[in-house]
């Protein structure tokens, strides 16, 4: 059965992969605005839009290589329809005989898988410079690595279990005709087998989840918090991680969201209410006196880092075309700096996670070996790396240190920790 292609839709998608790759916004924000241009489109439209839009941007440079084009320039309004062409005849679509397809007409199915190259920057789509740094610092799991994070993403929840549990939230999406999984080895978290608008949900509405990758919901229980500590997540953005430690935390004792823009705060506190939590204080990062103010206080610290996101490629493609080879050694240096500085905010056998959403070692591994040779007061107590390819989660690092009450010798024995969770 030959797949009806419309127009508009189309023509949603070059709009949107334009706004990506001429106007350099973020992907995600440019299709929802693309979307809300036009409330008449149903379920499928819009996911049509989104889902083709996704795919081209994964498949940015092997796409060029089907059309003879530089994907580093070739951002003209007649290339992007003819890549949209090339993915669609990649997704087993007919073309219709419209006249910016006309140059494509030779082209099939059979066609392109005999055109598939065989260097793996072009057939994984990725820059040659990541590809280098990458393959150089985890050698042959890379291919594995940037394979897995060439498919789209699934969608996972975490359960909000000050609200309710996994079963009793379950029940309510197969109400909506959401369909879900449980995960064995994530007991916070569900998949969603069959997607529906989570955001119009009641359960959303009530609190009852989050959307949050089963990856990253495996930061927050490695921290080991407990009802009634002080804890401190310093870099906590728009707070998906603090959230998950607040329930943790049963809403018990005190728990600070810290980061350097206070937007991200405010949209904290309105996703607290939403979903319950009444025992988180935001605090901005406007100078080194709010880090200093908190020295010895915390029972728990989180340092989640900015990083390069080599880890959650497949949730963000597009950052694969806009990140640079210098912004890694920016990022690295950001990571020593709050290493740095912010583990002085603990009491003496207080413990923290660093954790980072990178699979590069450089990120991982040796910023924590750093760390302990110029902290022998710190030792290394369990790490945790999440592969994509081996869990089909987003990737992630994390190293819990627990602060000894006297000096010590480094800890060079690093344990392993499996997934407990």
């Amino acid at each position: 059965m030959t797949r009806r292609i419309h127009r508009p839709l189309a023509t949603a998608v070059v709009d949107t992969l334009s706004q990506i790759f001429v106007e350099g916004r973020k992907a995600d924000r440019a299709i929802q605005t693309v979307l809300k241009s036009n409330k008449k489109w149903g379920s499928k439209d819009r996911a049509f839009i989104a889902l083709n839009s996704y795919e081209i941007v994964r498949w940015w440079r092997l796409l060029h290589h089907f059309n003879g084009s530089d994907y580093n320039k070739d951002t003209k309004n007649e290339n992007l329809w003819k890549l949209l062409g090339i993915s669609l005849i990649r997704e087993g679509y007919t073309l219709p005989d419209w006249p910016e397809f006309k140059v494509l007409a030779h082209l099939d199915l059979v066609a392109l898988q005999g055109r598939l190259p065989t260097e793996r920057s072009i057939a994984q789509s990725i820059p040659d410079w990541m590809d280098k740094q990458a393959f150089k610092a985890i050698g042959e799991q890379w291919s594995k690595e940037i394979a897995a994070m060439n498919n789209a993403a699934d969608v996972f929840l975490r359960v909000n279990s000050l609200k309710t549990d996994r079963a009793t939230l379950q029940a309510s999406l197969k109400k909506e005709e959401i369909e879900t999984e449980v995960l064995e080895t994530v007991k916070s978290a569900i998949k969603i087998t069959k997607r529906r608008n989570l955001f119009a949900t009641a359960a959303f509405k009530l609190g009852w989840f989050e959307v949050q990758d089963a990856g990253s919901q495996q930061i927050a229980p490695f921290l080991e918090v407990a009802p009634g500590m002080r804890v401190v997540d310093a870099c906590a953005g728009a707070g998906g991680k603090t959230l998950h430690l607040a329930s943790l935390m049963e809403n018990k004792g005190s728990l600070i969201a810290m980061d350097i823009h206070e937007w991200k705060l405010k949209e904290l506190k309105l996703r607290a209410r939403r979903n319950g939590v009444h025992n988180v204080e935001g605090r901005v990062i406007e100078n080194a006196k709010v880090i200093k103010r908190m020295t010895g206080k915390a029972d728990r610290l989180l340092l989640d880092v900015p990083c390069s996101g080599l880890g959650v490629l497949r949730r963000n493609p597009d950052s694969k075309w806009k990140m640079r080879p210098e912004f890694l050694k920016e990022v690295m240096g950001i990571q020593a700096d709050i290493l740095a500085r912010y583990p002085k905010m603990l009491k003496p056998s207080g413990k923290m996670v660093y954790a980072t959403c990178s699979i590069l070692p450089e990120e991982n591994e040796l910023q924590v070996k750093k760390f302990l040779k110029n902290n022998p007061n710190f030792s290394l107590e369990a790490e945790k790396r999440i592969s994509p390819a081996e869990s089909g989660f987003d990737g992630f690092y994390m190293a819990r240190l627990i602060m000894n009450e006297a000096i010590a010798e480094p800890n060079t024995e690093i344990k392993s920790e499996t997934d407990k969770n």
